[in-house]
């Protein structure tokens, strides 16, 4: 009997010890989003401990005034050569990372919580985010964060902010998070609410008419580079032909600076001879591209343009932002045409939308 107990009591001993040295070894290793398996997730600490190192653990703590004074240089440079305003850039940096101060932002210099996608091969720092430890793209100064930021929005999702005035941060905010950007569904008030309450739309600096279309057009272009053949085709399959007459049919890749410089024309021209007042074509539209051709219905005598007023009616659900949206105006735009005094709209109320 004492044999047999002492037997029993060694078994799960034995049984203890085997199972620890399993548990032990159950050392799970996230492998770094983007990579191809061979860079695994980077330790935390030893990230941490490496800028500590080098900062001697002296971290700048910033308010919101100097977060601005220290990062409105690069939102500027960066508005001026993609277009996206210098606000919005601002706010979410304000926003995302806690003016600077986010354990994200000090110690993997990542300002506006972008997380390893398929294409990323650099570090990553991990933290419980939508998911358990998911992975965010670690930079080697806030800058690079700055740079990559306006990189991420050259995507197919976001194409559609960049043919909105720069100066349109309200437009931006919303459309971040139509495009899904950020999942809280007070995101675009709460980058108003910075943007405005630190007055950060005095940075969206006006730029001219073509200087702009130049700007979106070459943004466009860089998006338009990594869709797959595949994706594009949107294109209907009676489409209509290009060229009708004097007319010409907008396909997808058509901008006004290129349908200017295809046919002659300035880009002033063409916009004048369509009566387009906001700088935007739509795929499918037709545009007089001849000079020459019947102008009737939109010059006078070859020299005045004709302006129609184009009347629209507030139906229930409509925001001046869907509205704008709806005829490629901006939202400026309808309050100074219709002298409203603030953003609200009624029901049945007549609406100027292009004079």
């Amino acid at each position: 009997m004492t044999f047999r107990l002492s037997r029993n009591i060694l078994l799960c001993v034995l049984l203890v010890a085997f199972f620890s040295a399993c548990s032990s070894k159950k050392k799970v290793t996230k492998p770094s989003s983007g990579t191809s398996g061979s860079v695994f997730h980077q330790n935390n600490k030893a990230i941490e401990k490496e800028v500590n190192r080098q900062t001697k653990g002296n971290f700048v703590t910033y308010t919101p005034q100097t977060y601005i004074e220290r990062f409105k240089g690069i939102a500027v440079t960066e508005m001026n050569k993609y277009g996206i305003p210098a606000s919005i850039t601002l706010a979410q940096g304000i926003l995302e990372s806690g003016n600077g101060n986010s354990d994200l932002a000090r110690y993997a210099n990542n300002h506006f919580g972008i997380k390893c996608t398929s294409d990323w091969r650099g570090k990553g720092y991990y933290k419980d985010d939508d998911a358990k430890d998911d992975c965010f793209r670690v930079y080697s100064n806030p800058d690079e964060s700055y740079r990559d930021h306006s990189e991420f929005l050259k995507r197919k999702r976001y194409a559609f902010l960049f043919e909105l005035d720069k100066d349109d941060y309200k437009g931006w905010a919303q459309g971040l998070k139509q495009a899904g950007y950020a999942t809280n569904p007070r995101y675009p008030d709460l980058l108003i609410s910075i943007i405005e309450r630190y007055k950060l739309n005095e940075y969206d600096r006006k730029e001219g008419r073509v200087e702009k279309i130049k700007r979106e057009d070459k943004v466009l272009a860089d998006i338009n580079k990594n869709i797959s053949k595949e994706a594009v085709k949107d294109k209907p399959v009676e489409a209509p032909p290009a060229i009708e007459g004097d007319y010409y049919i907008v396909v997808k890749g058509d901008t006004p600076y290129s349908l200017s410089k295809r046919f002659g024309l300035t880009v002033d021209e063409l916009l004048q001879m369509n009566n387009i007042t906001d700088g935007t074509i739509k795929l499918g539209q037709r545009l007089l591209i001849k000079k020459s051709g019947n102008t009737d219905n939109y010059y006078n005598g070859g020299k005045v343009p004709v302006y129609n007023p184009m009347i629209y009616t507030v139906a229930p659900g409509d925001t001046l932002y869907s509205i704008a949206k709806r005829f490629n105006v901006s939202v400026d735009d309808l309050i100074k045409l219709n002298y409203l005094t603030d953003n609200n709209i009624k029901v049945g109320q007549e609406l100027i939308i292009k004079k």
